[in-house]
């Protein structure tokens, strides 16, 4: 009886009594979005040496392999760069965080006396996750925020202020599709509308705002007339 042979002529046992192996090793573990899945995860960090094998056995060393991240539950194989996205709850809570941040910022910028206003934030800081935030904790804050900074309402944005925006949207914006960082925006543009025109203060923060979330200066100005007109 012939040999089955493969299209390039050679038996096709042939491949499989000489070949390239990986033995993977694993060096860590954690949970991780897998995109395989399409869910949170739990994943093994491993790391592998390629060797030739004959009939089986390793013959050669072929090199590192990897390292690579595998998902607990589908076994796919991703590059260690999958770790840089969150997980489905890391992402809900740098997202509430980012709203509650930008709601308080606003807020400090214009002022707390308009009820208007502080229904407003509580509206939006519910929304992103924080279901029990009330208009008094949200004004508790802010009054807080203005002691400990020495900041007088109304008055400039203060450095500090700048830096917790940024450190609550840096780490989100790359994560958020352009539609839903214009939405974070317009709903803390909204709340300084809330009791009449944008002040100096507040536009100053939405700019920050606008800033941390990577809005193109253009858009920052097209969303700022945007969020006048009612929905």
């Amino acid at each position: 009886m012939l040999p089955v042979r493969g299209r390039d002529g050679r038996a096709a046992g042939a491949a499989r009594i000489l070949c390239t192996r990986t033995a993977w090793t694993p060096v860590g573990d954690g949970e991780f979005f897998c995109p395989g899945c399409g869910g949170d995860r739990n994943y093994q960090r491993l790391t592998g040496r390629r060797r030739l094998t004959l009939l089986g056995v390793p013959v050669l060393p072929r090199g590192e392999a990897g390292p690579v991240v595998e998902c607990a539950s589908c076994r796919e194989h991703f590059g260690t760069d999958v770790l840089d996205h969150p997980t489905t709850r890391r992402f809900s809570a740098m997202l509430r965080d980012g709203v509650h941040t930008a709601a308080l910022a606003v807020l400090a910028a214009g002022g707390t006396s308009s009820r208007t206003v502080l229904e407003a934030a509580a509206v939006a800081v519910r929304a992103a996750g924080f279901e029990s935030c009330t208009e008094e904790q949200l004004a508790a804050m802010v009054e807080a925020l203005e002691a400990d900074t020495g900041r007088a309402v109304d008055g400039p944005s203060t450095p500090g202020l700048a830096i917790e925006l940024h450190e609550a949207l840096d780490p989100l914006a790359p994560h958020l599709a352009p539609g839903g960082r214009e939405s974070l925006f317009l709903d803390a543009a909204r709340i300084a509308l809330a009791d009449g025109p944008y002040t100096p203060a507040e536009q100053d923060t939405l700019t920050t705002v606008g800033a941390a979330l990577t809005l193109p200066a253009s858009d920052v100005t097209r969303l700022l007339a945007a969020a006048r007109t009612p929905s």
